[in-house]
C-alpha cells in the first residue's frame, strides 16, 4: 500500500513538473511574440515574395484577415525566437532521468536543437515552399485565375515551416533516446527500411502537392536525418554496463 502511494505521489510530482515546464515554455513564446510583433508586417511581405514574383498579389477576404495573419506570423516567429528557452525546459524535464555526467550536455542540446529547428524552417522556406508554390500555380489556366487569400497562403507556409522545424530535430531526438538507453544504433539500422517507408508516408501526408518531386524534398531530408541519428546513436549512445565478475 505504501509503495502504491509513493508511486502515485511520484506520478503527480511528474505531472506538476511537466505543468511547470509547459508554463515556462509558454512564457518564453510570449516573450518571443513581443520581440517579433513589431516586425510582423516585414515578415509577411517577405513570405509573400514568391507570389509577387509571379506577378500576382495576395488578397484578404475579411476585414480582420490581414490583422490576424500578422499576429499569427508574429506568434510563429516568436516560437522560433523562443526555441532555446523551450528546449531548455525540455532538457530540465528529462535531466533527472540522466546520469550526473550526462547532464553536462545541456548547453549542446539547447544550442544544437535551436540551430536544427531554425535550419528546418529555413529549408522549408528557401527550398520546399518555392517549388510547391510554383507547382500549384501551374493549375491556373484561362477561365481559372488564382486569387490567393493571404490567410490561407500564410497558413500553408507556416505549416511547412513548423513541420520541417520539428523534423530537423530527429537526429537530436534519436541521440537523446540512445543516450537514455531507449534505442541502439543496431536497432535503428535494422529498422531502416521501415524508417524510409515512414518518411515517404509522412511526406505524402504533410506535403500539399501530389507530385513525387515535392514529396521527395521532404522525405529525402527525413531519411538523411535518420541516418545522421544512427551515427549519433552509435557515437553517443549509452554503453552497456560491463558484466560483474563472480567471486
Amino acid at each position: 500500500m505504501a509503495r502504491l502511494v509513493d508511486e502515485k505521489m511520484s506520478f503527480m510530482a511528474h505531472l506538476g513538473e511537466m505543468r511547470t515546464r509547459i508554463v515556462r515554455s509558454l512564457i518564453g513564446v510570449l516573450v518571443g511574440l513581443a520581440i517579433t510583433l513589431p516586425f510582423s508586417q516585414r515578415i509577411v511581405d517577405y513570405l509573400a515574395a514568391p507570389v509577387r514574383a509571379s506577378g500576382r498579389n495576395l488578397v484578404f477576404l475579411a476585414l480582420t484577415e490581414a490583422f490576424w495573419v500578422q499576429m499569427k506570423v508574429a506568434l510563429i516567429a516568436g516560437l522560433f525566437v523562443a526555441a532555446p528557452a523551450i528546449l531548455w525546459q525540455v532538457w530540465a524535464f528529462i535531466a533527472p532521468g540522466l546520469h550526473a555526467h550526462e547532464r553536462k550536455y545541456a548547453a549542446p542540446f539547447v544550442i544544437i536543437g535551436s540551430l536544427l529547428f531554425l535550419a528546418g524552417g529555413v529549408f522549408a522556406l528557401k527550398v520546399v515552399a518555392p517549388f510547391a508554390i510554383h507547382f500549384l500555380l501551374t493549375y491556373e489556366r484561362p477561365g481559372l485565375q488564382a486569387m490567393i487569400s493571404v490567410g490561407l497562403y500564410i497558413d500553408f507556409l507556416l505549416k511547412f515551416t513548423l513541420a520541417f522545424g520539428v523534423i530537423f530535430e530527429l537526429p537530436l531526438a534519436i541521440t537523446l533516446a540512445a543516450r537514455m538507453g531507449l534505442v541502439t544504433a543496431r536497432q535503428l539500422g535494422r529498422n531502416r527500411k521501415y524508417a524510409v517507408l515512414g518518411a515517404f508516408v509522412t511526406a505524402a501526408i504533410l506535403t500539399p502537392t501530389p507530385d513525387a518531386f515535392n514529396q521527395t524534398l521532404m522525405a529525402g531530408p527525413l531519411i538523411i536525418l535518420y541516418e545522421v541519428g544512427i551515427v549519433c546513436a552509435r557515437i553517443f549512445g549509452r554503453r552497456p554496463a560491463p558484466p560483474v565478475a563472480e567471486t
